[in-house]
Parts: structure tokens; C-alpha cells; sequence
């Protein structure tokens, strides 16, 4: 089974034999039932091989799809003029990239079209009008436009440049314009990218996409569903479960804890990353392919000077106004965390009309929290590393290996990252350095998270031979822990349990940033 891994071109996916999970009877109904679209998916989501699959299609290359589920429902195959713009590939941060970037293509496409050569010292905007046009005119059918990564020219350089930001906006609003004055003579137009820039105006030029990023029909336009996987993998899994020694179903709970989770709709149809799961296909190997092909820039900055902890963010009902639309403001993190991929819809309200959001999965969660904690902590000893051991250390029942290396690394946090003014700035500190370490171990182990209020944070950490239970506190002692596992009656719902059952409790001191007192029974 050959492997598409990094190959964004339809034709040269089927031409030359790779497994394509097959779109295009969703395909058919978008491009029969609607005009103008938008759909938002995180990276290496698929965004650019839709792209290309549309684009075929209205070549009218027949040939291509031949087999395929739209094979049966198109009987036309009609010929159209397609305008493809990739926004991928050019560094934006550099003054008059975007808009070289755009004449290039407009130039090369009044070449085709044989325009005028007055036409070509038009306004991007109305050069573009004047091809669209043309095409129409001299083809006899409707124009058709396709643009990836619609958004990456902001992204570029958001929270970095804000004149470049506002320029490259207005450019973007100008050129996308054109889909209104031209309406005419459109017959589809597709938009992608990764965010939603709804209240920055780079669309108020023009009638609003119908956005199908949360469009229940659409949901696994992108990506792979589990159905697709029982369907078209079972041969790679079967290979993969041999290799790691384990049953057909043991690797396929390993796959979908590691790489599905993703929720694009009120459906809440699992939704499995492309990239990440066909890497381990053709490596035979579950690691952390997504993260570590990049972690957007734009993220970064957004996150370095916000004052919202993740544990503040995450495990929480939002209305889809909360998180669909990203507002430009540093202050509110949530969608662009979101519409990134790094968190995703886990749980949907009907009556409240809420979403739950959270982590999709171990790879994201460990990769995005390692991050996150690498820069909060700033601490000399690597985060992911000692997180392992101590994962390995519950996992074998050392706990008091476990405590040492808790402490110390605790110990390791510079003073002045751990020194806190106010009493809530230290309950802060506390509640969020322990989500972020317990958070981290739950990648390798169950873990059920008991929050509660006056700078406690409980849990229970289960792993195939112990239970922990923890009781951490805030310049408390260790014996008012234990006696609060036992009042609160945490360990009963494992009394009949046949593994070892620990109760842990452990003091946080605000003045010294570590382990101050411990008990374990």
C-alpha cells in the first residue's frame, strides 16, 4: 500500500496508484449545491489535496475519478476556466511579498488569456475582475476559483508587524472583492485556510462563504473517520499489531487514543489526523508526526503574552461564538488554540447549545502541554523527559523514586517564575504547575482529574498494577491530605480492585516552590 505522505496533487495521487480515501460524493453535492465556500481545518489536515480534487473536477478530467463514488452521480463532465491561488510557500513577512506573490499569478494568467497590455497596470483587484471576464467570455462557462491557505499572508505576520498586518489585510479585502463585482461570471468559488477572520474585514468586500467548517455533512471532508479506517487500513493495523506484539484491537485503541478525537461538528464523528496516522502506516511506528512537523510561529507569540493558564481554557462549555471567530485580540487565545488543532470539540450540549473543549488526543496533548510547561517552567532539565520517567516510576511503583524527582524538579523552576506577590497569583501558580505535570503523565497512564477550589488540586492516576490517589495542598500538611482521601471517600470506588491502591498526600509550599510534606499509605 503506497502511502500519499506529503503529496497534495489529486492527479498524481491516483496516476501514480496511492491509497486515496475517497471524497467525492461530498465533493459532488458541494459543488452542485452551493457557490461559495469556506472550510477551516488545522495543518497537513488534507486542505490542499480538496483543493487539488475540486480543481480536477472542473478540468473536467474524467479520467481521474474513475471508480469513485462521484463517477456515478456527474454525467456532464463539464470544461472550466479554474483560477488556483496557493498562499503556500512565500515568506510574508517581507514588505511586498503578498502582493508580488498575487500579480505573479494574475500576469501569467492575462498571458492564457491574451488580455491587453494596458490591462496589466490595473489594480490587483480589477486585473483579476477583467480575467474572470475574459475567461468566461472566450470559454463560454463561468469562471471557477480556488484559494489555499486564504489566511496565511496575516498569519505570517500577526502580532509581529501590525502596519504590515493592516497592509496585507487591505491587499487581501481588494483582491477578494472581485467575487462580488464579478458574481456573474462565477461558477464556484473555494476558500481554505486555518482561521476564521470573520471581524477583521478581509471578507467584507464581498457576499460571506458559507462557511462548512462546522457543517454536520462535511465533517470528514477532511481528514479520516473511523469508518474510513476499519474500511481501507486493516491490513497496515494487522501489520502494525504484529510489530508491536499485541492484538488487532489492542494497536487499534494504541492508533485512536494517539491520533483520532477530532470533532468538526454537532455529530461528534471521530475524526483521525491524516498526516500523523498515514506517517505511522508507512513507518510502522506511533510517534508524534504531526507535532513535530512544526508548531506555527503565530501560536507561539499569541501564547507568550496572554495571561490565560491552559488549565483556565481547556475542559470548558463555550458557544460556538467563543471559538469559531478569531477577533485579533491577544487577549483571547481560544480560537486561534482551536481552529489551529490543538484543541477540538469533545463533548456537544444540546440544550445549552455548548461545546466542551479539550485535547484530541495523546499526541497533541503531550506535544502542545511539553510546550507550554517548557516555556511557563523555564526550568534547566527538559520537561518531556523527566515527565517520561516519572510516568515510568508510577507505572512501576516507585513512588518514592516518584516524589524525589517531583521535588526536585520542582526545586529546578527559577525563583522568579515561581515567585507569586498576591495569594492568588500563588494559587494560580499552584493549581496550573500541577495540571501541567499531571496533565503530561496522563499521556502514559488513566488519569481522572478531580478539581476543586481553595488551591487543591486532586487526582487519580491508574496504571495496570497501582492507583494513586493524590491530595495536593497549598501550605497544608500532608496528614489534613490524607484525612481529606478519606473523608471524601476517593478510594472506595476501589475497594473491590485487585491492584495496589495508593493514597498520596503532598504539600505544595508557596515559599520555597516545592514538596514541603508527603505521606503515603
Amino acid at each position: 500500500m503506497k502511502y500519499p505522505i506529503g503529496i497534495q496533487s489529486f492527479d498524481q495521487l491516483i496516476e501514480d496508484g496511492y491509497v486515496y480515501i475517497d471524497k467525492t460524493d461530498m465533493v459532488y453535492s458541494l459543488v452542485t449545491e452551493g457557490k461559495i465556500y469556506f472550510l477551516s481545518r488545522p495543518r497537513r489536515f488534507g486542505k490542499s489535496l480538496l483543493v487539488s480534487t475540486l480543481k480536477n473536477y472542473f478540468l473536467g478530467r474524467k479520467e481521474l475519478f474513475k471508480g469513485l463514488k462521484i463517477d456515478s452521480l456527474e454525467k456532464d463532465w463539464n470544461v472550466y476556466p479554474v483560477f488556483h491561488l496557493d498562499f503556500n510557500g512565500t515568506d510574508y513577512t517581507v514588505r511586498g511579498g503578498l502582493e508580488k506573490k498575487i500579480r505573479y499569478y494574475l500576469l501569467t494568467w492575462a498571458e492564457e488569456y491574451s488580455l491587453p497590455e494596458r490591462t496589466k497596470e490595473l489594480g490587483l483587484g480589477d486585473l483579476f475582475a477583467e480575467l474572470i471576464r475574459a475567461a468566461h467570455e472566450q470559454s463560454g462557462c463561468r469562471a471557477v476559483v480556488l484559494i489555499d491557505e486564504y489566511d496565511k499572508p496575516i498569519l505570517d505576520v500577526l502580532d509581529v508587524d501590525k502596519n504590515l498586518e493592516e497592509e496585507h489585510r487591505n491587499i487581501l479585502k481588494s483582491f477578494y472583492s472581485v467575487f462580488k463585482s464579478a458574481d456573474e461570471h462565477l461558477q464556484f468559488v473555494f476558500l481554505t485556510g486555518v482561521t476564521k477572520f470573520s471581524q477583521v474585514s478581509v471578507f467584507s468586500g464581498f457576499n460571506q462563504p458559507f462557511d462548512i467548517s462546522m457543517h454536520g455533512k462535511y465533517e470528514t471532508l477532511c481528514g479520516i473517520s473511523q469508518t474510513e479506517l476499519d474500511t481501507v487500513f486493516h491490513e497496515p493495523i494487522e501489520e502494525m499489531s504484529g510489530r508491536y506484539e499485541c492484538s488487532y484491537d489492542e494497536m487499534r485503541l494504541m492508533l485512536k487514543s494517539h491520533y483520532d478525537g477530532y470533532h468538526f461538528s454537532k455529530n461528534m464523528t471521530d475524526v483521525y489526523n491524516p498526516f500523523s496516522l498515514l506517517n505511522a502506516f508507512a513507518t510502522l511506528d506511533i510517534s508524534d508526526y504531526w507535532f513535530k512537523s512544526g508548531t506555527p510561529t503565530y501560536l507561539i507569540r499569541l501564547l507568550s503574552h496572554t495571561d490565560e493558564n491552559m488549565d483556565e481554557i481547556t475542559g470548558r462549555y463555550y458557544s460556538a461564538e467563543e471559538f469559531i471567530d478569531y477577533k485579533a485580540t491577544v487577549e483571547q487565545p481560544l480560537p486561534m488554540i482551536y481552529q489551529s488543532g490543538y484543541l477540538t470539540i469533545k463533548d456537544f450540549n444540546l440544550r445549552r447549545n455548548v461545546f466542551l473543549l479539550d485535547y484530541p488526543n495523546n499526541e497533541v496533548k503531550k506535544g502542545f502541554l511539553s510546550l507550554v510547561a517548557s516555556n511557563y517552567f523555564n526550568t534547566r532539565e527538559s520537561i518531556y523527559s523527566w515527565i517520561r520517567n516519572a510516568a515510568f516510576q508510577l507505572e512501576d511503583g516507585k513512588i518514592e523514586d516518584f516524589r524525589t524527582g517531583l521535588t526536585s524538579f520542582l526545586a529546578g523552576i527559577p525563583y522568579i517564575m515561581r515567585r507569586k506577590e498576591n495569594e492568588r497569583e500563588r494559587e494560580r501558580y499552584f493549581q496550573y504547575t500541577f495540571y501541567l505535570i499531571m496533565r503530561l503523565i496522563s499521556v502514559y497512564t488513566v488519569y481522572i482529574e478531580k478539581l476543586q477550589s481553595q488551591g487543591r488540586v486532586d487526582c487519580i492516576v491508574e496504571t495496570p498494577d497501582y492507583v494513586y490517589i493524590f491530595e495536593f495542598k497549598l501550605d497544608g500538611t500532608a496528614c489534613e491530605a490524607i484525612r481529606q482521601i478519606n473523608e471524601k471517600g476517593y478510594a472506595l470506588e476501589y475497594s473491590s480492585d485487585k491492584r495496589r491502591i495508593y493514597k498520596i498526600g503532598a504539600v505544595f509550599s508557596s515559599e520555597t516552590g516545592t514538596i514541603a510534606d508527603w505521606l503515603c499509605e
